[in-house]
This record gives structure tokens, sequence and C-alpha cells, in this order.
């Protein structure tokens, strides 16, 4: 893709990065509870202006010394943190990797800032902000309190807030047995966001 065609996903959102990212997490409390798996999704945009997945990057997280670990949220998951294979990382190392590739697709595309995407994003966003903050990370490339909610954006476009529902609305397969996997549910979030977001250009 060539320079010219970098700088349309800056004109589309007005010199934001539109990033879509789903944690899955030990509870619902950003400050107690552990991150656990983290994935985020790159977009691109076509000349023609229409918005498509790019890449995904994906991390599993260790839980933080003394992050409560809530089994209904882990029943939910399916995640068993202690687990030797799932080769996890440290929430610092995994948002150093995250920003890192963030600050670099910011660069190529000529955004000053990116923007979380998000399934009700502020949950997302609430863990990754705290997560920046125990690591002692002082710059973070998401706006700190701009989301795009595709929960909200469902909701006037398509009358659901579900994301399997929203999904089905805009016949985007979704597998319910695959869901709460930060991977599984940050692409059927990013393929959700370009419907709504393309389908609002035509």
């Amino acid at each position: 893709m060539n320079s010219e065609n970098n700088k349309l996903l800056s004109k589309r959102f007005r010199g934001l990065l539109p990033v879509v990212i789903d944690v899955e997490t030990s509870g619902l409390n950003p400050a107690t509870d552990a991150l656990l798996e983290l994935a985020a999704v790159f977009l691109k945009m076509s000349p023609e202006g229409q918005l498509t997945l790019k890449e995904t990057h994906a991390y599993h997280v260790e839980a933080f010394p003394g992050a409560r670990l809530d089994q209904d949220a882990l029943d939910i998951t399916g995640i068993d943190p202690f687990h030797p294979f799932r080769f996890a990382i440290p929430e610092a190392q995994a948002l150093h990797r995250l920003f890192s590739l963030t600050r670099d697709e910011m660069e190529r595309t000529g955004c000053y800032r990116a923007v979380l995407v998000g399934h009700n994003a502020w949950f997302d966003l609430s863990f990754i902000l705290a997560a920046a903050k125990r690591s002692g990370i002082d710059y973070i490339p998401f706006h700190t309190f701009t989301t795009f909610d595709t929960a909200s954006l469902s909701a006037i476009a398509l009358g659901e807030t579900v994301l399997a529902r929203a999904t089905k609305r805009a016949r985007i397969p979704f597998d319910i047995q695959h869901a709460h996997s930060a991977i599984y549910d940050a692409e059927r979030t990013a393929e959700l966001f370009c419907y709504l977001a393309n389908k609002a250009v035509r």
C-alpha cells in the first residue's frame, strides 16, 4: 500500500487511528482484577474508502502480584491463569509491545493519536489504563477518555447491543463456543466496526 493510501485512515477519522481491542480479565474491577488476555486488531482502508481488517496481535498475560482471581469470571472465560502452556508474559511487557506496534502504525498512517475501538469499550480501556499505571508506563498512545464503542454504534444502526446479536444482524458469523477469547472477540468486533463504518459513508 502506498503512502497516500496509508493517509486515508487518518483522513477518515480526523487523525485518530482506530485500534480494536478486547481484553479478558479475572473480574470486573481494573484496580484489583487481573488482565489475562489482550488482543488488538489493526485496520486498513482501501483506495475506495472501505475499512477492513489488517492484522491481529495477541498476548496471554500474567496476573499481577496480589490480583484478585474471581472464579466465576474464570469459569466464563475458561482461562486457567496458572496453566504452563499459556506462555504468558508480564502485563508491562504486553503493553510495551502493543504500544510500540500502535506508535508504528500511527507513524505509517499519519495519525496523531490512537483510539480504542471495543464492544463496551470503556471496560477494555479501563483495564489497559490500570495496567499501564501499575507498570509505570507514562506514555499511552490511546486517547484516555474517547473511545469508539461498537455496542453504542450497534444500538443505533442495528437495534442491538449484544455482540453476538449485533454481528448476526450484520450477517457476520459468530460462534458462541469461541466467545470470551480475546482474539475471537476482537476480530468479530473489528468486523462489526468495519461494517458499521463502511455503511455510514455509503
